[in-house]
């Protein structure tokens, strides 16, 4: 089986944030099933070169094991420093900013928990600066460096923590899944995940309490967006395989516009998605399939090259915008 690496690890850190009970049974379970994925995810892809999963999903299982305060072999840690070392977080097409700043967390954290020698302790401090000033050069136009995570408190000293900031307060309508919320959160409140394993639970109030879903209201009259569909080659000789104006109403989703476009004809256009704690990710169109196993996934862009910051249930386009579904490597 494919190896849940990432999705433990964002479990784990989330149960550490909510301050569960003293019962260290069930959570050292956990624990040890990570130690088990993290090994699994590279001992399973020593050909590739890469873990089966990705370096983003191991950089979070690292993580996760030291906010548990849990010892992490340093040949585990030492395969992450090699990685950054020689530039192999990035993937085709895109950026490899999330992982670097998940990577640093990780490095951040190991060498404030002490949980590594003085030596080990210097090269992650060096690999963590590097990550910072990479995120910094990867800012775009907009405010925005791939995720919104924020590396260390050390970042809100450079300009372009202010300028992401203030595109995140902008951008907060794009947030409608709890996932997505709560990785918006902590840096909304000058947090991150590292400050999880400084927590003091004794201290911290219940103050949750549940909202009720804004209704989003409906906006009269229709627009027309120009949908592209993008497969590059060998795998696809003809490159571009759909490219067609899609009626839809005002306001719609992008998912919207796909749906709207599977019921017209005579160009059959198709597509499926699954259902993830992010919201639906698409993951065949025109029966090609985005598969983890081949490391492709579907990549959304407004033209010309500007990839979206949000999936396809939540990005709303605009009349006349042209919208590109491009089949991509990571």
């Amino acid at each position: 089986e494919w190896p849940e690496t990432g999705r433990l690890a964002l479990y784990l850190l989330g149960l550490r944030a909510t301050c569960p009970p003293p019962e260290p049974g069930p959570q050292r379970s956990l624990v040890t099933w990570l130690k088990y994925y993290l090994e699994e995810d590279w001992a399973g892809s020593r050909q590739r070169g890469h873990p089966l999963t990705s370096y983003y999903q191991y950089s979070l299982g690292v993580l996760a094991l030291c906010v548990h305060r849990k010892r992490v072999r340093e040949e585990v840690i030492r395969r992450l420093l090699a990685a950054e070392h020689h530039g192999r977080f990035g993937h085709a097409g895109g950026s490899a900013v999330d992982t670097e700043a998940v990577a640093a967390l990780a490095f951040v954290c190991l060498e404030r928990e002490r949980m590594v020698g003085a030596r080990l302790a210097a090269e992650l401090r060096a690999a963590a600066r590097r990550a910072r000033r990479r995120t910094v050069e990867a800012q775009g136009r907009d405010g925005f460096f791939g995720n919104v995570f924020i590396a260390t408190d050390a970042c809100r000293t450079q300009p372009a923590y202010g300028r992401a900031m203030a595109a995140l307060l902008e951008n907060l309508d794009a947030f409608t899944t709890a996932a997505t919320t709560a990785q918006a959160l902590p840096v909304l409140h000058g947090r991150s995940y590292l400050d999880i394993a400084s927590m003091r639970c004794r201290e911290e109030p219940d103050t949750l309490t549940p909202l009720s879903p804004e209704v989003l209201p409906e906006m009269p009259g229709n627009m027309t967006v120009r949908l592209v569909v993008e497969c590059p080659e060998p795998r696809c000789p003809q490159h571009r395989l759909y490219d067609r104006p899609v009626p839809a109403p005002a306001g719609a989703s992008l998912l919207d516009v796909l749906r709207a476009a599977a019921v017209r004809g005579p160009h059959n256009f198709t597509f499926d998605t699954q259902d993830t704690p992010q919201g639906p990710f698409l993951s065949r169109v025109l029966g090609l399939e985005a598969r983890q196993q081949k490391r492709s996934y579907w990549q959304l862009l407004t033209a010309p090259s500007t990839s979206l910051q949000m999936g396809v249930a939540d990005y709303r386009p605009h009349d006349g915008e042209t919208l590109i579904l491009r089949l991509s490597k990571w």
